[in-house]
């Protein structure tokens, strides 16, 4: 069984998607069409992969057999795509975050519970070869008592980045470094460490001419008693320097670098066990780009729930746990006070127009 994919949007994240899909590098599945407003755009990407192309998605939901229908539009936009595709009655994979506010987040969730399909939020850094191990790790409790996480997010995005679109770094559609290039960290840190019991952060906007921040720093507390931080930034010149992630317990310690979160640079516990000689070796990848590897696994994974009807492992409500601490986040912010979770936000001015 092979299942048919479109594509809505092709801007600058499409062109992983498109090359997974349109290539033959995910095994039951194909690219079957892709949808921009822009007609240039589309058309370029349909010219590329030898597929029709759009500028209406509705079109192309009546016009080509499709299983599962991807929302890489802007950020602001996720909710109103997603709820306006889920009638069609086709599975939707939605890249992070799944939209800025949780009321929007709840809608597309009841939308797709409605229309009875599958919502899958892109979380690609989770099927990291070392991330998956550290979790196995966690999940054996190797860690004993948990003490501290930490994620760094320490990129290079130049002014001509923000340009190259008007909604990027705006409060209406995308948010700053915490929504869009550190949220895939923020996710990572909550998943390992579990749930957040409150939060207080500090940003500032250091280099970059946008409404959002480049830069920010976060304490958290979890409701384990751990500790943890987040610290992003996209004000790293001349290139991109690290993507990481630390957790540190009574009985062990794991710290994985690169760029993309993908190269195993700690590996030590209390209580070792033969296989760990071979762990920083084997589980340590240099990954091509920012990217990584880890959107092919998560296609993998797509495919399988949607074929063999596994429970997938990143859904609308697990999506939307990042997005309820990335708000809070900004709440702390706005405030200059701690935060608890769970929460509705008053202050945050992600997704205000």
């Amino acid at each position: 069984m092979t299942l048919k994919f479109a594509l809505v949007g092709c801007g600058r994240i499409a062109k992983r998607h498109a090359e997974l899909l349109g290539k033959n590098q995910i095994a039951g599945a194909e690219l079957a069409a892709v949808c921009d407003i822009l007609e240039e755009r589309a058309a370029a990407t349909a010219e590329l992969f030898n597929v029709p192309g759009f500028i209406d998605m509705h079109r192309m939901m009546r016009e080509i057999d499709i299983d599962v229908v991807v929302v890489l539009t802007e950020s602001g936009h996720h909710a109103r795509h997603v709820k306006e595709l889920a009638p069609y009655g086709k599975h939707i994979v939605v890249e992070k975050p799944m939209a800025l506010t949780m009321d929007d987040a709840d809608d597309m969730i009841r939308a797709c519970e409605r229309a009875r399909i599958k919502l899958f939020v892109v979380k690609q850094n989770r099927f990291n070869v070392p991330v998956m191990k550290l979790r196995e790790a966690l999940e054996r409790d190797r860690f004993g008592k948990l003490v501290m996480g930490t994620v760094r997010v320490r990129w290079c995005r130049p002014q001509s980045y923000y340009d190259q679109d008007a909604w990027r770094g705006t409060w209406a559609l995308d948010g700053g470094v915490l929504t869009n290039q550190a949220s895939h960290h923020v996710d990572l840190l909550e998943w390992m460490m579990g749930e957040v019991d409150s939060v207080v952060a500090m940003s500032t906007t250091a280099l970059a001419h946008i409404e959002a921040e480049d830069t920010a720093v976060v304490i958290l507390h979890f409701r384990n008693g751990a500790l943890g931080c987040i610290e992003a930034t996209t004000a790293v010149r001349p290139k991109d320097l690290e993507g990481s992630i630390s957790i540190l317990g009574e009985k062990g310690a794991v710290e994985i670098g690169g760029f993309a979160v993908n190269e195993m640079k700690v590996w030590n516990f209390v209580e070792p066990e033969p296989e760990d000689d071979q762990v920083m070796a084997k589980y340590s990848v240099n990954p091509p780009n920012v990217y990584g590897f880890g959107h092919q696994a998560y296609y993998k994974h797509v495919v399988d729930c949607i074929v063999n009807q596994k429970r997938h492992m990143v859904d609308g409500l697990e999506g939307r746990k990042s997005l309820e601490l990335i708000n809070a986040i900004y709440e702390s912010i706005e405030t200059g006070r701690e935060v608890k979770l769970h929460f509705r936000p008053k202050y945050s001015k992600l997704g205000a127009a």
